[in-house]
């Protein structure tokens, strides 16, 4: 009780009044632990050093909600689509938690507006909107616990800002946008499929390998082929479906290759 009592007088009256309106905007929620809200929105290139000479900033943060965040977003699929594969709920999740998903979704709650970044030196902005949110996700999460998080993240979240049934019905052929990044950039690709170990009759599992250009890339598991294909397309597209980093990713492979062999008196 007395707790609760500190919580208001300091959210009216104390020095934080100001971000714990700015939370209470942006989120619906009064802080017990507003200094967690303060560090979800620091960018590490605005880092606040410590005492200790330690930098302070978000991406602690950042990767606790980015476990909470995947967790909840698994349970609910899990719920709402009771009849589905779990090739489907994959692919769900995948595009819910994607990084131009979170990077949409931090700007429509207005987060974008209060990250504090400071770009002067090689720091990287990409992604930025949508690391800030995976940290607020965490920094609910401790301040407030999973139950209160679960009920944030899909009533607040997941039911304001993400279309499901336009997710649902949008069919995203990994495997057919992996063949055709291969062929603009003239690189072979071969797919390896057949049954693993796990297989039997009642309970059918593939493993397919993707090799480009000679080199196995990713692979997935399915109970069909076509599910295992495109789960390991999907898994290589998130390293290569972009044209100038997918390149410049073989092609250090490449170079790595070479320089191998040819430290180890490797000839053709």
């Amino acid at each position: 009780m007395f707790d609760c009592i500190k919580r208001q007088i300091r959210k009216r009256f104390g020095r934080d009044r100001e971000f714990y309106a700015i939370v209470d905007d942006l989120l619906g929620i009064t802080p017990d632990n507003i200094e967690l809200y303060k560090l979800a929105l620091i960018h590490r290139s605005a880092s606040v050093m410590l005492p200790d000479g330690s930098p302070a900033n978000n991406e602690r943060l950042e990767f606790l909600g980015d476990a909470v965040l995947e967790t909840i977003v698994s349970d609910f699929l899990f719920i709402e689509y009771p009849e589905q594969t779990e090739g489907f709920l994959t692919q769900m999740r995948s595009r819910i938690v994607s990084r131009a998903s979170l990077d949409n979704i931090s700007s429509e709650m207005g987060i974008d507006r209060y990250i504090v970044a400071n770009f002067s030196g090689a720091y990287s902005h990409k992604h930025i909107n949508g690391n800030a949110f995976e940290a607020i996700i965490g920094a609910v999460y401790l301040d407030k616990g999973y139950d209160f998080t679960n009920r944030f993240v899909i009533d607040g979240v997941l039911r304001r800002y993400v279309d499901m049934s336009d997710i649902a019905e949008t069919e995203v052929d990994f495997k057919s946008r992996l063949i055709e990044w291969c062929q603009k950039s003239k690189r072979s690709i071969h797919f390896n499929t057949a049954t693993d170990g796990e297989s039997s009759m009642r309970n059918p599992r593939f493993l397919s390998k993707i090799v480009i250009d000679g080199i196995e890339l990713g692979h997935g598991t399915g109970s069909s082929k076509k599910e295992a294909e495109q789960k390991a397309s999907w898994a290589v597209t998130q390293i290569v479906s972009n044209d100038e980093i997918g390149d410049f990713f073989m092609d250090t492979i490449d170079t790595s290759f070479e320089q191998y062999t040819a430290g180890n008196g490797t000839t053709d």
